[in-house]
């Protein structure tokens, strides 16, 4: 009886190896030929956000039509999109700790100067979503600071420098659309 188990258990064996082969054959004969071969220009690591475009002002192709603000939160920049569908202007910020959604919105409430939720006096106050009680806008610190956020704490404050804050006041207006990208 010992002699006809271990030849089935055998079998056994050598049809499991044949059928885990079969599948490796599969697998390697469908991956891409890139796949586990680096190519000598690749960088070795992915950059934090993929900011680097060709050209930084090109507005993002899935950001609607018409006057309007577009942000994206993977590169965290800004464009303000007139007419023609061509940026007047493209910059940088510096995000807060709580993002919207990507969607479409619109600019609710302006305020020329406050205290941020940060403590920070700011200028040029944009605002145009609230998430879980956390009004979110752009706005430039007074002082010109970006500081550097404590990520325990809830602020819906999209950092820009004054120039460029100053520029989003001159364009948002109560009402302008405001389209964030992921």
């Amino acid at each position: 009886m010992a002699r006809s188990s271990s030849g089935i258990v055998a079998g056994l064996t050598a049809a499991a190896l044949a059928a885990v082969g079969f599948l490796a054959y599969q697998a390697s004969a469908s991956a891409p030929e890139s796949l586990g071969k680096p190519k000598q220009d690749a960088p070795t690591a992915a950059p934090r956000h993929p900011k680097a475009k060709t050209d930084p002002k090109a507005v993002p192709a899935a950001s609607g039509k018409g006057l309007r603000v577009v942000y994206a939160l993977e590169s965290d920049r800004v464009w303000l999109v007139g007419a023609g569908n061509k940026a007047k202007r493209s910059f940088e910020v510096t995000p807060s700790t709580v993002d919207p959604r990507p969607g479409e919105y619109s600019v609710t409430t302006r305020s020329g100067q406050v205290v941020g939720s940060d403590g920070v006096p700011i200028e040029h106050v944009v605002r145009f979503a609230n998430v879980d009680g956390v009004a979110i806008g752009f706005s430039a610190a007074v002082d010109g600071s970006t500081p550097k956020l404590d990520p325990t704490q809830k602020t819906g404050g999209i950092r820009e420098s004054r120039a460029d804050g100053q520029a989003m006041w001159e364009f948002a207006t109560v009402g302008t659309t405001v389209v964030v990208v992921p």
